[in-house]
């Protein structure tokens, strides 16, 4: 049954660990379990940098969600960020034996799985392989090949690696808080299934997924993933700058920030005042929310700004009908739609992860600062669906060759058959002459 399959995602990010616990309703919707997080000390910028801080973190975020969901959890699904992703475009192509024959899923994995022998930088590996437009005897823009005739078939994909130290080190986390990763998947291709419809993704769309040490991006077209990036600024360089700017200790930055704090200075009143508590009896100082905003609005745009040099580098720039959607922690920073939308041009919204969620115990998730880990649950979900259509795609197929087997049989049978009464009969007639 559908409801007995339970997903976990995990999210391993700069500013929090967060575990959810996931199954299917009746109506295909995602209700969420249970839920725990725990401050993230070990990770900075989508790396692990503290072993033990981060096994500790990711233990903690684990109970919480087992108690909530009233399960043990032994196998998650993990996501992976960090300014050591890269993408790029590969071509691939096979040769097949046989023109009659149509083409099937086999040969498509083999084309798939010849692009992991790719050769790659040292000390990198492939995470993700995606096909973009196939192409069948020369002709190209083909989505799906599968049951036509053709000898050479091709293909574009898109090819992510990630550091390779940087999955062990997310490896050893994950064991050493006795857990077991069923699938590694990079961040912005989480966050997408939980915020963006098939429509937008036909349309065209930009994810931009704004965490506490990275921004993530992600183009699609034409329901296909097009380009991949990671910006390495995000939320807590923006705290770190009200810090600065303002002399404040950090966690009164990220207050600051998160309550009083808009992406574009001339939306803050001039005249209000905030007053923040000293340090070991010293005078409370007071700040100007005009001046926090300019604080906020320069490096905001510089990320917005390096977003949308993404989008250009992408070459999908006029092709985008979907617009933008901001998503991730430091999209819920006011005014920051305004901002995306007159910096780049185009329409944006912000995401929220409730396009596939039911109804959920933790209604907690519905914030975007949840949108990854929710849709680290829905591909863990997509993975298991993909599976068992595989595993009944080879039943039927065995099956297919069982009965093609038995009605050869039965024919060579029938055949004996009627030629054994065919000399009976010659026997019978050539006996009746006498």
């Amino acid at each position: 049954m559908e409801n007995d399959k339970i997903v976990v995602g995990l999210d391993i990010g700069t500013t929090k660990i967060c575990a959810i616990v996931g199954r299917k309703n009746e109506f295909g919707k995602l209700e969420v379990l249970g839920m725990g997080k725990a401050e993230s000390d070990g990770v900075s910028r989508g790396i692990v940098t503290n072993i033990d801080k981060t096994v500790a973190a990711i233990e903690k975020a684990v109970k919480e969600a087992e108690d909530q969901a009233g399960i043990n959890i032994r196998v998650v699904n993990v996501g992976i960020a960090g300014q050591h992703i890269k993408s790029s475009i590969h071509h691939g192509s096979i040769t097949r034996d046989s023109n009659d024959d149509e083409i099937t899923v086999e040969d498509i994995n083999r084309l798939n799985n010849d692009m992991y022998r790719i050769v790659i930088p040292p000390g990198s590996e492939i995470i993700h392989v995606m096909p973009q437009d196939y192409t069948v005897d020369y002709e190209d823009g083909i989505k799906d090949p599968v049951g036509m005739s053709g000898v050479k078939l091709e293909a574009d994909f898109h090819v992510i690696t990630a550091q390779t130290n940087a999955i062990n080190n997310i490896n050893k986390c994950v064991r050493r808080a006795g857990l077991e990763i069923e699938n590694l998947i990079l961040e912005p291709l989480a966050s997408s299934l939980a915020v963006l419809s098939e429509e937008e993704k036909e349309a065209g769309i930009c994810l931009i997924d704004i965490g506490g040490g990275t921004t993530d991006i992600a183009i699609f077209h034409d329901n296909i993933i097009r380009h991949t990036a990671v910006i390495p600024f995000g939320g807590n360089i923006i705290t770190s700058d009200i810090k600065q700017g303002c002399m404040v200790m950090q966690h009164q930055a990220e207050l600051l920030k998160t309550k009083f704090g808009t992406a574009i200075a001339e939306e803050a009143s001039p005249n209000e005042i905030v007053s923040i508590p000293g340090i070991r009896n010293r005078a409370p100082k007071e700040i100007s929310v005009k001046n926090l905003a300019h604080i906020i609005e320069a490096r905001m745009e510089e990320i917005v700004e390096l977003a949308h040099t993404e989008i250009i580098t992408s070459g999908f720039e006029n092709r985008l009908a979907g617009g933008i959607v901001i998503t991730g922690g430091g999209s819920q920073l006011n005014s920051l739609k305004q901002l995306v939308e007159y910096m780049s041009g185009m329409d944006a919204r912000i995401g929220y992860p409730n396009e596939h969620l039911g109804k959920s115990k933790v209604d907690a998730v519905k914030s975007p600062m949840y949108a990854t880990s929710v849709g680290l649950v829905l591909s863990g979900f997509r993975a298991l669906d993909e599976r068992e259509n595989r595993y009944n795609e080879s039943r039927e197929n065995s099956r297919g060759t069982a009965t093609k087997r038995r009605e050869a049989t039965g024919d060579f049978f029938s055949k004996i058959l009627n030629k054994t009464k065919g000399l009976l009969i010659d026997d019978l007639d050539g006996k009746s002459d006498y």
